[in-house]
């Protein structure tokens, strides 16, 4: 008679969360450091980390500090999430859920307030523009930011082309000396095909032509207006991008959670 044999299995550590989430983190790691590391070359370049002074003397919105930011979070949290799997240690786990459940918390709040308070929005977003435009000389990479846009929108300006009275080097006073003067930046002129090469010069006097002559030359809606109809126009696309941005942060949570009642239940078994 043969003899039966009862198997135990106690808890254990599912190997495929274990590895799905490092893996997950590893390449939220990498991005965060790349963010960093082209912010920190960025701020180099400029000359910002050697005269750390510098920072306060800019006028408008440095893109760099985007990176900084993004790569910062993106980098801590990518770290925590890695050694949190890889060495099943709960507590960078639930550091690592806890403050991406934070961030998803803050998305979705800024989302609802956006819906709701959107005439606001919009006020501080043609004050944001105004601000820069006024700073858009200082310093190199908003320059490129402004321009992109501008060229992106086929806008100019926030409202329209005289905005730029409000920068120093384009507005239309008498005792103005700059070259540029009553001109705007070559992103608000309407491409010519025919050109490979970009005339930088083409935006030059353009404001002391009549309204109806510079529809000829140069793109004169304001870029608010222009985001609006992008964004009324394109809501799907940029909906989807958020809502699969909030099912990857959905699922980073659920798997560090599911790693951390893994690790719980197997140390309870010891």
């Amino acid at each position: 008679m043969s003899r039966k044999h009862q198997h135990y299995r106690g808890a254990e550590v599912s190997c495929w969360v274990k590895y799905v989430l490092f893996g997950f983190n590893i390449i939220f790691w990498l991005l965060g450091a790349a963010f960093l590391a082209v912010g920190l070359w960025a701020w180099a370049e400029k000359g910002v980390l050697a005269n750390l002074s510098s920072i306060t003397d800019l006028g408008g919105f440095d893109p760099v500090w985007l990176f900084m930011v993004v790569g910062t979070v993106m980098f801590v949290l990518g770290f925590a999430g890695c050694i949190g799997a890889l060495r099943e240690n709960t507590v960078l786990l639930k550091f690592f859920s806890v403050f991406l459940g934070l961030i998803f918390f803050l998305e979705l709040t800024a989302g609802i307030l956006a819906l709701v308070f959107k005439d606001w929005i919009k006020d501080q977003l043609n004050f944001f523009i105004n601000n820069n435009v006024k700073a858009y000389r200082d310093d190199i990479d908003l320059q490129n930011l402004i321009d992109f846009a501008q060229n992106y929108w086929s806008c100019c300006g926030a409202h329209g082309p005289n905005d730029w009275n409000l920068n120093m080097y384009f507005n239309c006073t008498d005792n103005n000396p700059s070259r540029e003067r009553c001109g705007v930046p070559f992103s608000c002129c309407i491409k010519d095909p025919a050109e490979d090469v970009i005339n930088t010069q083409c935006g030059y006097d353009v404001r002391l032509k009549a309204e109806s002559d510079q529809l000829k030359f140069i793109n004169t809606k304001g870029c608010v207006g222009q985001f609006e109809k992008w964004l009324q126009e394109n809501l799907i696309v940029v909906s989807g991008v958020f809502v699969c941005v909030a099912l990857l942060q959905i699922f980073g949570i659920c798997l560090a959670q599911n790693l951390v009642s893994d690790v719980g239940a197997v140390r309870a078994s010891w």
